[in-house]
């Protein structure tokens, strides 16, 4: 189901998203995106949440993720806002962990965009394998980093936490290293977040947030690409979501895209 472009102070935003029923009996994905966050004009909060073994830890973060970032940001003393972030992530992680997380868990990808005077600063962090990829230039840059069980270095860190890699699924189960709930695993699988800090200037054009149903079947330039002529943001992210489905991609698929404006 598509919704209509959504144009705020700073932003044109646009989200599609499918179920993919040739592959999925059920959609597990979730999304959330308000401007004017946290009461600060043009500030934004962006995030998608890919579900696994049922959709409740993916809504609940949908419905719930920007309450306690907020939170922390407005409770912070000398942070900085990647720790804040990392705090928040955690958070919700206890939060997920002592109700939806006991059977179920998702990745995110989250940007949040805070506004001071006419400088606009992008910050990013994700667990998972959900993606944030930023056009600067026409050229694109990658904001977030894949926790998979195929990544070396994070297999290294469950071995040498005691837990093992089967088929890159930790303990034979899970395809991703880091997660939101999943709290059985909550030992090897943690909720700290990959961040990312970045200026944004009048070179950057857009960010792309995606489950890994597209980047399964897209490099992220070719992401890029496909839609960098493309200037209504719905048009575009219904163009990336038809370009995976094309692709035989077998995930649900969340794409959304945020022109800066």
């Amino acid at each position: 189901m598509d919704s209509k472009c959504t144009e705020a102070d700073g932003y044109l935003i646009g989200v599609s998203e499918d179920r993919n029923k040739r592959c999925r009996r059920t959609m597990e994905d979730a999304h959330c995106f308000i401007t004017d966050y946290n009461s600060i004009s043009r500030q934004g909060f962006f995030a998608i949440f890919d579900g696994h073994a049922g959709k409740a830890t993916a809504e609940w973060c949908g419905e719930n993720f920007h309450k306690t970032l907020a939170d922390c940001l407005n409770n912070a003393g000398s942070e900085t806002v990647p720790e804040i972030l990392n705090k928040a992530f955690l958070r919700v992680d206890e939060q997920v962990n002592e109700k939806e997380g006991k059977f179920s868990g998702c990745t995110a990808i989250v940007a949040y965009i805070q506004v001071k005077g006419d400088q606009r600063t992008l910050y990013t962090g994700n667990v998972g394998d959900a993606r944030a990829v930023l056009c600067r230039q026409g050229k694109a840059m990658r904001l977030s980093y894949d926790h998979k069980g195929s990544d070396a270095q994070e297999a290294k860190r469950i071995t040498d936490l005691g837990g093992f890699m089967m088929n890159n699924r930790v303990n034979g189960v899970l395809a991703v290293t880091r997660s939101l709930g999943d709290s059985v695993m909550k030992e090897f699988v943690v909720g700290n977040p990959y961040t990312t800090e970045t200026k944004l200037t009048d070179d950057d054009d857009f960010i792309i947030l995606a489950c890994d149903g597209l980047w399964d079947v897209c490099e992220d330039q070719a992401a890029v690409d496909l839609v960098k002529n493309i200037k209504d943001p719905q048009l575009a992210s219904r163009k990336l979501l038809d370009h995976a489905l094309a692709n035989f991609s077998t995930d649900n698929l969340s794409v959304m895209v945020i022109r800066f404006t």
